[in-house]
């Protein structure tokens, strides 16, 4: 297989960076290229960044613009890199637009990091592959991909005790 896959940004903790005189965190470029490349992917990958945000201030507007965008994506095959917090709300909101003109046939699979891969122990190299795996492997439809896991989007959700994502049922 030698089809493109749409890589889309919109932010969460795979793209945070540390300020060590504030001791806060903030946004400044996407890692993703950075990424693919320790990785050493060999897959033909566009990167699109839609917005840089952490999903705890996502909204229905932003939402529409990540559907919006999955509609008139060309590419049969996404990947979202979103944040950990909101991620199965924005499953959930493509999974039910599934059948709609522009979604219908497409694999769309969204990850994301517990830690910002800046810190350099962050998990988000191994979603990320995983993720590119996924959307390859995986027949159409929404997922969540987490931790060497996926998740149809309409069975899942963020066990925030545990740390992980796990199906409801």
């Amino acid at each position: 297989m030698n089809e493109t896959i749409r890589l889309f940004v919109t932010g969460g903790t795979f793209d945070k960076e540390y300020n060590e005189r504030k001791g806060t965190l903030y946004f400044k470029d996407t890692h993703l290229r950075d990424m693919l490349k320790l990785g050493r992917c060999l897959l033909d990958v566009e990167i699109r960044t839609l917005m840089m945000i952490d999903s705890l201030d996502m909204d229905s507007e932003d939402r529409s613009v990540i559907l919006g965008q999955c509609r008139k994506c060309p590419q049969q095959r996404i990947v979202i890199t979103h944040g950990t917090d909101t991620m199965e709300e924005t499953a959930r909101l493509l999974g039910e637009h599934l059948s709609d003109e522009g979604l219908a046939g497409k694999t769309i699979v969204l990850t994301g990091a517990m830690i910002p891969y800046a810190f350099g122990s962050s998990d988000g190299l191994f979603n990320l592959g995983s993720s590119l795996a996924f959307a390859q492997s995986l027949p159409s439809g929404v997922y969540v991909a987490m931790n060497g896991r996926y998740f149809p989007w309409d069975n899942v959700r963020k066990n925030r005790d545990a740390g992980v994502f796990e199906e409801l049922s």
